[in-house]
């Protein structure tokens, strides 16, 4: 039990001071009344909170992994480490939109069995792009063996229906599709993607439209959400009127002008993820994300990390949003109950009877200064004490 805490409890402060009991790795109350319990957290009015969750992060190493070999020393040597970074950084779940399949879902069984520590995790596996799209020719351009692993791409409605259903029975948490680029496929400008390790750009085309539609209907028909990775307004435009349920970037290359474009995000209950941590190179990238959030569309706390600094760039992600416009409250809530909604985990990301008792306790209050979340005290995690710096 956490005794005489002030509660952030995902949406809102609460007024007042609140025990919060737990029981069998759930909520049991939340109570302005003093509770009697076992074993006892004295917050001695610090704040409580929902534990963090990011919604966008790639967890194996690109560039290490290219081989079976290379594999297995990650696995073996670094990836126990890595995932500890995010508990003691707060983020208590984590979703991977981009690991190759085999190895990120048998790490999801390993955390979920107890035998390897580390955050809840959720999975995608693989992302699914068009033939030679992004990151298959970008990131992975130079390392094929990760290139068949990482992503998998597509040439026909077929063959994306086929895959779709493959990951499916492999029990994904969601699945990832990547429009990235010029619509070259219908007579669209040239794109080029530019990166520091590639100046000179490699020239894109999106995922077809059949193809991107087939991905979603077929996704929807298992019963799995869609997100979907964009830049650019027009690609935007096309996921979300494909039936996308959510934007992994939205709109960074350009200034976000199509207001109707927002009006449809709205329309269509879009979640919409920022990765400022990996975008904020995009000079439109915050004005983008201050036009969105200002506007009503959900938003989600997502760093697009690739094996960084894992952890930390949450955090980072989280102070860039606010610096983009966003309040503290607002950016609180993205990182917990709207970042809950985005991954279809109603148990997750609120402090409330009967959610998973995933719960931070932390030494100032983050709604009035969201560096605060730097200052940790203790995690909480599937009602088990996971961290703790007092």
């Amino acid at each position: 039990m956490i005794s005489r805490a002030h509660v952030f409890d995902g949406r809102q402060a609460l007024a007042g001071l609140y025990d919060v009991a737990v029981d069998g790795g759930e909520i049991a109350s939340v109570s302005a009344e003093p509770l009697r319990g076992g074993r006892e957290v004295d917050a001695a009015g610090r704040w409580v909170m929902p534990g963090l969750i990011d919604t966008h992060i790639h967890f194996y190493d690109v560039h290490a992994v290219s081989d079976p070999d290379s594999m297995r020393a990650f696995e073996d040597n670094e990836l126990p480490g890595k995932l500890g970074l995010f508990l003691d950084h707060g983020i208590t779940t984590i979703k991977s939109v981009g690991d190759p399949t085999d190895g990120i879902l048998a790490t999801r069984a390993e955390i979920a069995a107890g035998t390897l520590r580390g955050p809840r995790l959720l999975a995608t596996g693989c992302g699914i792009t068009g033939r030679d799209g992004h990151p298959a020719a970008t990131v992975f351009s130079g390392n094929p063996w990760a290139r068949e692993r990482f992503t998998a791409e597509v040439d026909s409605v077929q063959q994306i229906r086929d895959l779709v259903h493959h990951l499916a029975d492999r029990e994904v948490d969601a699945i990832k599709l990547l429009s990235e680029g010029a619509c070259a496929h219908s007579g669209g400008p040239r794109y080029l993607w530019h990166n520091p390790a590639f100046p000179d750009g490699v020239e894109l085309e999106r995922l077809p439209l059949g193809l991107l539609r087939a991905g979603i209907e077929t996704a929807h028909e298992r019963g799995l959400r869609v997100t979907v990775h964009t830049t650019q307004q027009a690609a935007a435009r096309e996921a979300v009127e494909a039936g996308a349920d959510g934007l992994e970037h939205g709109v960074t290359v350009e200034p976000l002008t199509d207001h109707s474009l927002i009006d449809l995000m709205l329309e269509h209950g879009i979640t919409y993820t920022p990765t400022l941590w990996i975008d904020d190179a995009h000079p439109a990238a915050r004005g983008n994300l201050k036009k969105v959030a200002e506007a009503g569309v959900h938003i989600a706390l997502g760093s697009d990390t690739f094996s960084g600094l894992f952890g930390a760039n949450t955090l980072e992600e989280a102070e860039l949003m606010v610096a983009a416009g966003m309040t503290p409250t607002q950016v609180l809530a993205a990182g917990t109950s709207g970042a809950a909604r985005q991954c279809v985990r109603p148990d997750l990301g609120t402090v409330a009877p009967g959610k998973h008792a995933d719960l931070l306790v932390l030494n100032a209050d983050p709604t009035a200064d969201i560096g605060n979340l730097r200052d940790l005290s203790v995690v909480i995690l599937n009602g088990e004490l996971a961290v703790d710096k007092r």
